[in-house]
């Protein structure tokens, strides 16, 4: 199954290439303010069911452009979860930062992760219980034991007045307690780099099942931990996620716990 998503995820990084060569001849569409999907969006994804679908015919899908599956909400046991380009604001501008995500999940465990960077050429990929490799290279989350030291990402999508106030005042605490906080506008990648250890956490509220369910595999493949932002499990239905090495973590959800 992993190397059925790998090729899913290589097939619709073709995609992606192809037209970022020529980014006047992509048209898009505003889904809401500031939330883009493109042509390029859609082809990619086409792209990855083609491969899975031929391969595992019965399985469902959850697809950020295609929707759901008929079958995806009658207690499938195998469900695909797919980004298949997060990060459109950056690609449509032509900023390097975007990537294919794909995430398997197992009566409603999460248990393959393909995190595909198509700009560097940068596969993250994990299996629950097996552990977590960047092009084949086993990876971990850098040892930190106090958030002082750490290099955190984050993000926002646009909102009403009060969530963006909340996301500023975040932004403000966390500042102020560590190296600095970058926000470079793709989750999937952001939690990839907790993995390798390029970033020591990662926290954002309101996101969806598919632009989280690969990466946080791979921080807790990793040796990270994900949690909701009161330190539960529950983020994969809520949206709301910080993801870490543990220490971090644990000090990422004390400062943010009144935001829970």
């Amino acid at each position: 199954m992993l190397n059925t998503a790998v090729k899913a995820a290589r097939r619709a990084a073709a995609v992606i290439n192809r037209a970022s060569f020529d980014l006047d001849r992509v048209s898009f569409a505003e889904k809401n303010p500031n939330d883009f999907v493109t042509d390029v969006d859609r082809a990619a994804e086409e792209a990855v069911i083609e491969v899975l679908q031929k391969a595992y015919p019965t399985h469902a899908f959850l697809g950020e452009e295609s929707g759901t599956t008929g079958n995806v909400n009658d207690e499938s046991e195998f469900v695909w979860i797919i980004d298949p380009l997060d990060g459109t604001t950056n690609f449509i501008h032509g900023f390097p930062q975007y990537a294919v995500s794909i995430a398997l999940q197992q009566r409603g465990v999460i248990t393959l992760g393909v995190v595909y960077d198509p700009v560097r050429n940068e596969l993250f990929t994990a299996e629950k219980g097996a552990g977590a490799f960047m092009n084949d290279k086993r990876i971990r989350v850098r040892k930190l034991d106090r958030i002082s030291g750490a290099l955190l990402g984050t993000g926002y999508k646009n909102g009403s007045p009060k969530a963006l106030e909340e996301y500023l005042k975040m932004y403000g605490i966390m500042g102020e307690r560590c190296h600095g906080v970058r926000r470079v506008g793709s989750a999937a990648l952001d939690l990839a780099y907790v993995a390798c250890g390029r970033l020591d956490g990662y926290y954002e509220k309101s996101l969806q099942p598919w632009d989280i369910a690969a990466g946080t595999l791979l921080v807790t493949e990793a040796g990270g931990i994900a949690g909701e932002f009161n330190g539960e499990s529950g983020y994969m239905r809520t949206g709301h996620v910080i993801a870490g090495s543990p220490r971090v973590f644990g000090q990422m959800v004390g400062l943010l716990a009144e935001f829970a």
